[in-house]
């Protein structure tokens, strides 16, 4: 167990900037917020979790001395990626569906994650243990673009803006039924159903969610939408969609309508990412076509 008493220089640092900055064990600042999270960190000897926690003059911090947490915690594995564009900062992966953006319940060694960890090895040690270096996912059977940091700064960068928003995220969708406006905004809550463990659903107490879609081409009863993310809640174009009468086609768990005879799985691609690189400012546009699935249960409606 190591002990460091915070001096006044110290004092009003974050716990996870202090332990990297003077404990050997804590290599990075997330290796430091992996151990915190592990709960072998403590103040005046009372367990912190909280990796932000504000230090004061004269407390007593401990940390475990076996460092193993701080070291990567996830299986990289062998698997394919389409790169639709790479620095020593950042890539950006166009992932297919059926992917898991990271490890969970049935997915341990088989997601975008693992794949991440074995194509760029040094990552394991930037942002969450199991997710490394990811700001940001994609639901299983959604395809499409996600950005990746490589380094540290440019994981610490990203993060601040997805929070603050600055990253445009677009994305395809065909529906159910055409929207009475060519061009809307969906400005709802959204939070955990109380009803179904796994889903979401419009709630007044929930967080502040806002959609802004447009009608590019209308197919019969069905209508192709570019949809733009304001904010980026657990499965917010599936819940404003079907909240609107115009479900994505093929979402199995929101609207739950029939599918496409010749598709299987639902009908959502995130076809472009627009940001300020997050190290060098330059303004970076990357753009995914739709895939082959998708594009076949187009021209079947033509």
């Amino acid at each position: 167990m190591n002990e460091f008493v915070i001096t006044g220089e110290q004092s009003g640092k974050r716990l996870d900037v202090f332990l990297s900055e003077n404990w050997d064990q804590a290599e990075s600042r997330s290796a430091a917020q992996r151990i915190i999270k592990a709960g072998e960190v403590s103040i005046d000897g009372v367990t912190i979790a909280r990796v932000s926690v504000k230090l004061t003059e004269g407390q007593v911090v401990q940390a475990n001395a076996d460092g193993s947490i701080a070291s990567k915690s996830i299986i990289a594995s062998n698997i394919p990626l389409t790169i639709a564009y790479e620095d020593e900062h950042i890539a950006v992966v166009d992932k297919v569906v059926g992917m898991t953006a990271h490890p969970g319940s049935g997915h341990l060694d088989d997601t975008l994650a693992n794949a991440a960890a074995y194509k760029w090895p040094h990552i394991v040690e930037i942002g969450e243990p199991d997710r490394p270096g990811i700001v940001h996912r994609l639901d299983k059977d959604t395809s499409g673009l996600m950005v990746i940091a490589l380094t540290e700064p440019a994981y610490t960068r990203l993060s601040e803006m997805i929070r603050n928003h600055e990253i445009t995220r677009i994305y395809s969708a065909l529906v159910h039924g055409i929207p009475k406006s060519q061009i809307g905004v969906v400005d709802a809550p959204i939070g955990r159903s109380p009803f179904y463990r796994k889903r979401q659903a419009i709630d007044e107490n929930g967080r502040p969610s806002r959609t802004h879609y447009k009608v590019d081409y209308v197919f019969g009863d069905f209508a192709f939408l570019e949809i733009r993310l304001e904010t980026g809640r657990m499965h917010q174009i599936r819940v404003h969609m079907d909240a609107i009468g115009h479900p994505v086609i093929g979402d199995q768990t929101y609207g739950r309508q029939k599918n496409l005879p010749n598709l299987n799985r639902q009908f959502l691609h995130a076809s472009k990412l627009e940001f300020d690189h997050p190290m060098t400012g330059e303004r970076m546009s990357v753009t995914s076509e739709l895939p082959s699935d998708l594009t076949r249960a187009l021209e079947a409606l033509q």
